[in-house]
């Protein structure tokens, strides 16, 4: 399985920097126009949220990968905090904030989470106290002529 990673550091730029990245990487292996939309913003939420919200402060680890029928990002952080799921209503929607998780929750049907490593056998690389933030999305791929 071809995997790609990036080194997100904490900077403002590092989620536009990890979606260019990501839509680069899904468009060069010739995938669906819906799927590399729903994995950029994706992406974007869980490097944001390492980013913004991992203690420490060293940034965090891009990892991606496609398997057949399959999309994987995790982004590794420093912080073993788990990321919180907030409930989303009128009012918080309107303030900002604090969605991200839900957006990644509903574009991948509930196929995300979070743990020591990633899930199915992976690994612990590069923050072994932290933790890896995931998604899954299915693999579309576009017919080329």
């Amino acid at each position: 399985m071809p995997s790609y990673t990036l080194i997100c550091p904490p900077l403002d730029s590092s989620p536009h920097i990890a979606r260019d990245f990501v839509a680069t990487v899904l468009r060069a292996l010739e995938l669906d126009g819906d799927l590399i939309d729903d994995a950029t913003l994706c992406t974007s939420e869980i490097v944001t949220n390492a980013c913004v919200h991992a203690k420490g402060g060293d940034g965090a680890m891009l990892w991606l990968a496609v398997e057949e029928g399959r999309l994987r990002v995790a982004v590794y952080d420093g912080d073993d905090n788990p990321p919180v799921l907030r409930e989303v209503t009128a009012e918080t929607w309107e303030r900002g904030g604090g969605r991200g998780l839900y957006l990644v929750d509903a574009l991948t049907g509930g196929r995300w989470g979070h743990g020591p490593d990633l899930p199915y056998g992976g690994h612990r690389y590069p923050y072994p106290d932290g933790k890896a933030v995931w998604f899954d999305l299915p693999v579309r791929r576009t017919a080329v002529p």
